[in-house]
């Protein structure tokens, strides 16, 4: 597909993967809506590339279809373009310091990352069933967003393990769903990426998470997550499967 002229929308696009690649897309010429939770972020980067947005919590499911359908408004045109990256990574051990059991926090993630992709993938796609097909026989591309820890989560990491794997798996099931209607499912699966969640720790535990990657012996960039979603958009033939982007990382176990 054809990135310049679409409209897309990016879910968590006021920061982090979601910003850079609001942004990616808008200088390749995509019409861009921003759904978030930081509504006054989301405005921000919106303004900054001549897009729109609106303050979102995608676990609301109602909200979601709010937000698709504005976006369709103010451009004129349902989006083709879906990129998931909203999401949070709060950790626990299943049963902690004194037998404390983490199910609440397990809850959260799973409604977060989980649900709130399914939500905007579900009303994404019925959105699309509207349009007409492209020359290629496309009518779009939906993006949702994994990790590495998918395939070897960490001590801590079983709830987010759990929500980005089930989002993994996903891929297929949907993407043979929605073939019937010319629209293409796909996940990238980041591994250690410079974004907030990063910048808030310490320098040293910094330095212990880099030792780990192979090369580039660095953090991912947000840019590098950017750019492979617009070269999925562009690829009419990926399709139904799973991207690690990683430096040929592979978690250890804490």
């Amino acid at each position: 597909m054809n990135i310049e002229g679409q409209v897309a929308l990016v879910s968590g696009g006021a920061s982090g993967l979601g910003e850079a690649t609001a942004r990616h897309l808008a200088s390749l010429g995509a019409q861009v809506a921003i759904l978030d939770r930081d509504g006054e972020r989301a405005a921000k980067v919106a303004a900054d590339i001549n897009g729109f947005s609106q303050q979102c919590d995608i676990t609301d499911e109602q909200a979601v279809a709010a937000g698709v359908t504005a976006a369709k408004a103010h451009f004129g045109d349902a989006p083709r373009i879906i990129v998931n990256c909203a999401g949070i990574g709060v950790a626990a051990r299943i049963v902690g310091r004194e037998g404390k059991v983490s199910t609440p926090l397990f809850r959260q993630v799973l409604e977060v990352n989980l649900f709130g992709t399914y939500n905007v993938m579900t009303y994404a796609a019925q959105a699309m069933m509207d349009l007409p097909p492209l020359d290629t026989g496309e009518r779009g591309v939906i993006i949702n967003t994994a990790s590495a820890a998918y395939e070897d989560g960490q001590i801590g990491q079983a709830a987010y393990a759990a929500s980005k794997g089930a989002i993994a798996a996903m891929s297929l099931p949907a993407a043979r769903e929605f073939a019937k209607m010319g629209v293409r499912v796909m996940t990238i699966a980041p591994g250690l990426f410079h974004t907030p969640m990063m910048e808030g720790l310490p320098p040293e535990t910094v330095e212990g998470i880099v030792a780990n990657i192979p090369f580039p012996h660095r953090l991912g960039q947000p840019v590098e997550y950017a750019h492979l979603a617009a070269d999925i958009v562009q690829n009419a033939y990926l399709n139904g499967t799973v991207i690690r982007l990683d430096g040929a990382v592979r978690l250890p176990p804490r």
